[in-house]
């Protein structure tokens, strides 16, 4: 099967690996012969430190958001704010500093900018205040029904909707969907939690309630002990996309939109998943030399 679109990436840390990208998206500019001729970067996507709307991994990125939108700007970038607490309510929507970035990021420009969401409330309120900004569906909302998940598909205030990580393989379904609603569809690729888990609404909770500064037993993640996220083995796992599948499998279906989770974790794992879903091995090592030999990046 051949490919007959291009897949757009929806990559992982906007405010906390700015500093990775200060790097890597001039590298991917005057060396795009080291790419994949068939996929580009569609947004980068976080949240900095302290955003009470926060959700889905508490941010920790410190660097200043005007350097932050300047920078996704210069590479003609889309920038998400991922606020997808799952906790909100009206009294929080008055909050000066996520108020702050969604005015920031509501620029009018050749690239629109979004909001990752969960909460109606939110949305509706970002709606109201900040026309320019488009939104995106939460995979917070573990909506692990086909017909549930069609239904947000099917809401016109999202542009795209992220599937639980479960649905990734539900090719029936996927299929026949007509062409405008698998547009809409973006897949989280590489998802290290097993599909038999039954905890990751109750993690999410978890994390909304520590960006709104609840008093909640933190979650314990039962696959915890299995030594945290390894991309190794997120590759094994049944709901896994990879290159291969993106090419022979989901582009010729006409899926084009390819989320990489990754926030919570490092810059040298985040630079692995541009390697890995971006990069011609044979040019591998040089984009992580001209990553890794920059002094200005603390890769761990």
């Amino acid at each position: 099967m051949s490919v007959c679109k291009t897949a757009r990436y929806h990559l992982p840390g906007l405010f906390e690996f700015y500093e990775l990208y200060k790097l890597f998206l001039p590298l991917y500019r005057e060396h795009r012969e080291f790419f994949y001729d068939w996929c580009e970067i569609g947004s980068i996507y976080g949240a900095p430190a302290d955003c009470i709307w926060g959700g889905g991994r508490v941010g920790y990125g410190d660097d200043e958001p005007q350097e932050v939108l300047a920078l996704m700007q210069e590479y003609g970038v889309s920038s998400r704010l991922t606020f997808s607490n799952s906790l909100l309510t009206d009294k929080h929507l008055s909050d000066k500093r996520c108020n702050a970035l969604c005015k920031l990021f509501n620029v009018a420009s050749p690239v629109r900018n979004g909001v990752v969401i969960y909460s109606d409330v939110l949305l509706e309120h970002v709606k109201a205040n900040y026309q320019n900004l488009y939104f995106v569906a939460s995979t917070t909302k573990v909506i692990t029904d086909f017909d549930g998940f069609k239904a947000e598909l099917e809401n016109p205030d999202y542009d795209y909707v992220v599937p639980d990580f479960r649905l990734n393989k539900s090719f029936d379904g996927l299929t026949a969907l007509p062409q405008g609603l698998k547009d809409k569809t973006e897949f989280l690729c590489n998802e290290c939690c097993p599909i038999s888990c039954t905890e990751r609404k109750r993690c999410y909770m978890s994390v909304s309630a520590q960006n709104l500064g609840i008093k909640d037993p933190e979650h314990i993640c039962p696959y915890g002990a299995l030594g945290g996220y390894s991309f190794s083995r997120a590759m094994l796992g049944q709901a896994f996309i990879g290159i291969d599948d993106i090419q022979n499998v989901y582009l010729p279906l006409g899926f084009t939109n390819f989320k990489l989770e990754g926030r919570s974790l490092g810059s040298a794992m985040v630079l692995e998943f541009l390697l890995y879903y971006m990069t011609k091995p044979e040019y591998q090592l040089r984009v992580r030399e001209a990553i890794y030999l920059s002094s200005s990046l603390d890769l761990f």
